[in-house]
């Protein structure tokens, strides 16, 4: 029988009630954003000549508003946003913590710098076929898996940057960008297909796909077989994700396919997307299962670096080479990800940072490179130095930069990762982190001498000047390097601040439990 409709119910145990302050809004706008902007774009479909006018004042948006979300979390801790008032573990929680709000952000900068690139590269054809919306799509799937506070929804935001990325890789509809989306589909697919087996598992051995939930439930279940087998389930699809070995190969098959704006959108955002849902997933909710499963990681992470490295070395495309310096960079933060120490997750999240900004202007650069000689090929270009002194000088600083070399960015991950290593006493995988370096180094270099050093055999016709839609995302991202290079103390602050949350996650839960759910062992409470 129905109880009278006058009695009173409180709804205040399974409902927020209080309305949303402007702040916490900041935590859900970036997808917002993206998803509305990709859809007025689909509005005016017919008018593609404003699509690019619109979807980069939307990226610069974005870049203020995840710079705001960084600024509050950075001040004031992790951030919570319920979906449809439910509280967790009951509704959808978007939280937002010190890592994710730093990737999200670097994210955003490259996509911005690949929007201003695509106004020249992408042509009336590839606006016509819809780039700029499936670029906003794209960006709603990578700052949603990583603002969302639940693993179902992690999954979902993953569906959603793969379905704007098969947009995006078949741009063009040439023999080769159908070849190399069909690599890429079957192995993604099958990336997600075990990542959902991964959740379903998840949700029969916890009962809650919440993440602070989880964590406050896992000590219950550390080192048992059922985490252990999740564990290995996760490290598989993320790996795969990833592009690390050996379920690497699908990337240097595809990457090189699309036009060169798509590949370094993809060759920069794209992986990180993977490791950072692997570091969410191992390092704050399954620490005892990394820790069984960190000598496995660690061999893979080893044989990624130096798989990736070698081929490189062994490339004549220039795209091809680019797509191995890819894989070659997951190997390093897979290596955090094993070490899995404060100091080995901390260079994780430096390179991952430093890889978002660097391979992303290291695809720019190589498009730049076969605008000015002709060919990606390194057997047909030279001459780039006499023809374009200014983008040698980009581009040789982008070659330390990504070698690791000082006094750019890339050398601050490199050598937390090796001091952490080493402090372990994993003086092998410290080793693999050099010889990946010095191999990388030699690529690079015989890039350089071939293409821009060695005369030109035959007379080129003059270089076509370069416009500011170019110049621009190619100097900011370099300049990003630079200058973080030079003064890495915030980066590297940020970094070490985003490990120490993972590692004691209390606070993460505390933000998505106020009212005081049980802190997991270790925790601080």
């Amino acid at each position: 029988m129905a109880a009278p409709t006058s009695t009173p119910v409180d709804l205040s145990a399974a409902l927020v009630l209080a309305p949303a302050t402007f702040a916490d809004w900041l935590v859900v706008l970036p997808v917002a954003l993206m998803l509305g902007a990709g859809a007025a774009l689909m509005m005016i479909r017919h008018r593609i000549d404003l699509h690019g006018l619109l979807a980069v004042p939307a990226l610069a948006l974005l870049v203020l508003i995840d710079a705001a979300l960084l600024w509050k979390v950075w001040s004031g801790g992790p951030v919570t946003m319920t979906m449809g008032r439910w509280l967790p573990p009951f509704g959808i929680a978007f939280t937002v913590d010190l890592f994710g709000a730093v990737m999200a952000l670097v994210a955003a900068l490259a996509a911005l710098a690949g929007g201003i690139y695509a106004l020249r590269d992408i042509d009336t054809s590839g606006r016509r076929y819809g780039f700029f919306p499936f670029l906003l799509l794209l960006m709603a799937g990578v700052t949603g898996a990583f603002v969302t506070g639940d693993v179902f929804n992690l999954y979902v935001w993953f569906e959603v940057l793969l379905i704007s990325s098969f947009g995006l890789l078949i741009l063009g509809s040439e023999r080769e960008q159908i070849d190399g989306a069909l690599k890429y589909a079957i192995l993604n697919l099958l990336g997600t297909t075990l990542f959902l087996i991964g959740v379903g598992y998840l949700y029969a051995i916890f009962g809650t796909l919440n993440m602070a939930d989880i964590a406050t439930k896992a000590a219950d279940h550390r080192g048992s077989a059922p985490t252990i087998t999740l564990g290995a389930l996760f490290v598989l699809a993320f790996a795969m994700k990833a592009a690390a070995f050996p379920v690497n190969f699908w990337l240097p098959a595809s990457y090189h396919t699309p036009r060169i704006v798509v590949s370094a959108l993809f060759g920069g955002l794209l992986t990180k997307v993977g490791i950072y849902a692997l570091i969410r997933i191992m390092v704050m909710l399954f620490p005892v299962e990394r820790e069984e499963l960190s000598l496995v990681i660690a061999i893979s992470a080893a044989l990624t670096m130096l798989l990736g490295a070698l081929g490189a070395l062994a490339q004549n495309d220039l795209r091809r080479l680019a797509g191995y310096l890819v894989i070659a960079g997951i190997g390093n933060m897979m290596a955090g990800v094993a070490i899995g120490t404060e100091p080995g997750v901390s260079g994780a999240i430096l390179y991952a940072l430093h890889s978002m900004v660097a391979m992303t202007a290291l695809y720019l650069v190589t498009g730049e490179a076969a605008r000015l000689g002709g060919s990606f090929s390194l057997a047909a270009l030279g001459g780039l130095y006499v023809r374009s002194p200014w983008f040698t000088a980009a581009s040789f600083i982008l070659f330390l930069a990504v070698a690791g070399l000082p006094p750019f960015l890339g050398l601050w991950p490199k050598v937390a990762l090796l001091k952490a290593a080493l402090d372990i006493g994993a003086w092998w995988l410290a080793a693999s982190i050099l010889v990946s370096a010095f191999i990388v180094t030699l690529a690079l270099g015989r890039v350089f001498l071939l293409a821009y050093w060695r005369p030109r055999a035959d007379d080129a016709p003059p270089a076509p000047r370069a416009s500011m839609t170019i110049v621009l995302p190619i100097a900011g991202l370099v300049a990003f390097s630079v200058v973080f290079g030079l003064f890495p103390e915030s980066l590297i602050g940020l970094s070490q601040a985003a490990a120490e949350g993972l590692a004691d996650p209390s606070a993460y839960i505390r933000s998505v439990f106020p009212g005081g759910a049980p802190i997991p062992a270790g925790g601080a409470p």
